[in-house]
Parts: structure tokens; sequence; C-alpha cells
């Protein structure tokens, strides 16, 4: 009886949707401390229009009620729009930040989940490879990465021929794209290799390729998960 009651105790509770918004909502709170006041000035603003709506036309009930459908809608949205902003700005500048990134868009990519390189400064060289070919995202400054990046790129030019290389820095520095535009970054890239190609090479480097150290400690991509679980309402 002992051993069934601690194994219910150790059993986690099943997340519920709005335990997801709740979530989104504390990360965007946690940048935009007046996300409050705009969602429950919204909400309020939204009822009272249909409110006087209902008064207005009759039915007052049933107006009411859209009314409170269309709050709770126009909450989401604005929760949604104003959620990635937040995530980038509590990433940013943080060992990894990178990864919590390029994670969330696997679709036509093959993302590594260590970083291929790292060295004493923390400075990180993440892997994709995809249709644009093989994309090296840096973490860290210009002086710095470029050599590691120029490193990689040989190794990945002896491992497989005719396949381009493409260098994302990221940062804040001159010449650098920042976090939030990492995507749109890959998106704008020519892509050469067909899809069939992309899994034969991704297969082809992790073969004669080491991976670099773990990343370090101090960011949590799976927070951001989480929290674009939220919008889903899953």
């Amino acid at each position: 009886m002992a051993t069934n009651s601690q194994e219910g105790a150790k059993t986690p509770k099943k997340r519920r949707w709005y335990h997801n918004i709740a979530d989104a909502y504390r990360v965007t709170a946690r940048t935009f401390s007046w996300i409050g006041w705009v969602l429950g000035g919204s909400a309020i603003v939204i009822l009272a229009l249909f409110i006087m709506l209902g008064v207005w036309r009759g039915g007052l009930i049933w107006w009411i009620l859209i009314g409170i459908l269309s709050a709770v809608t126009v909450a989401m949205v604005i929760l949604a729009f104003t959620l990635r902003p937040a995530m980038y700005r509590q990433l940013d500048g943080t060992v990894g930040s990178v990864y919590s990134v390029i994670s969330q868009i696997k679709r036509g990519w093959v993302v590594d989940e260590q970083p291929i390189e790292v060295n004493k400064q923390q400075d990180v060289v993440w892997r994709l490879v995809g249709r644009p070919g093989v994309v090296l995202i840096s973490e860290g400054p210009t002086s710095r990465v470029m050599p590691m990046l120029q490193a990689e790129r040989r190794r990945v030019n002896r491992a497989v021929t005719n396949v381009p290389v493409v260098f994302i820095q990221c940062g804040n520095g001159d010449g650098q794209t920042k976090l939030s535009k990492i995507p749109g970054a890959l998106r704008k890239l020519k892509k050469v290799l067909t899809r069939q190609e992309v899994p034969a090479v991704a297969a082809r480097l992790n073969a004669v390729t080491t991976k670099g150290a773990p990343i370090p400690k101090g960011v949590d991509p799976t927070k951001a998960r989480a929290s674009r679980r939220a919008l889903r309402g899953k």
C-alpha cells in the first residue's frame, strides 16, 4: 500500500490547456510588465461594447456571451503577438539561445541537438542541414567565432562535396543577425539541395563529425516550446 501511494505521489499532474496559457502569460509578463493591463483593459472595453449592443438591440444575455468569447479571443491574439518578442528578449545574449530558436523550425531542416563547437569563452557554433545546404550559426563576437566557423567549414567540405556552407553570426554587433531575425534569415536562403539529399548530407556529417561539448547551463529551451503549445491550446 505504501509503495502504491508513493508511486501515485510521484506521478506528475496532467497539464491542461490553461496551464500552458498561464505559462505563456508568465513568460510575457517578465518582459512586458504592462501585458496584464492591456489584456484586462481590452477585455473590459470589448465586453462593454457588446453590453451596449445588447441594451440597444435586445437579447442582452446573448450579447454578453458573444462579448466574453470575443474578449478571450482578442486576449489570445495579443498574447500570441507579444509572447515571441518577449521570449527572444529573455534569451538574447544567453549561451545556447540559438538552439531555443532553431529547435522550433525543424520542418525541412535537420538540427543538431548539441553544438558542433564550444570554446573556453563559451562561444558556440550550431549546425543545421536543409535545402540551402549546411548552415553554421555562431554565438559570440566575430573575432572569436570566425575561426571556429572557418574550421568547421573545412571539415564539412572534406565530408561532403558541392554542398554550400552558409555562415550566420547571431548577435547584436555589426554584420551579425539578431536572435529574433534568425528564422527569417534561414527562410531567405536559396534552396540548392533536394528534399532527398538533405537527410543524406546530414547522415554523412553525423557519421564523421565529433560533436562539441554539451551546452553550458543557463538557458531552458523547453520553456519556449511550452509557451508555443500554450498558444495552440494543447
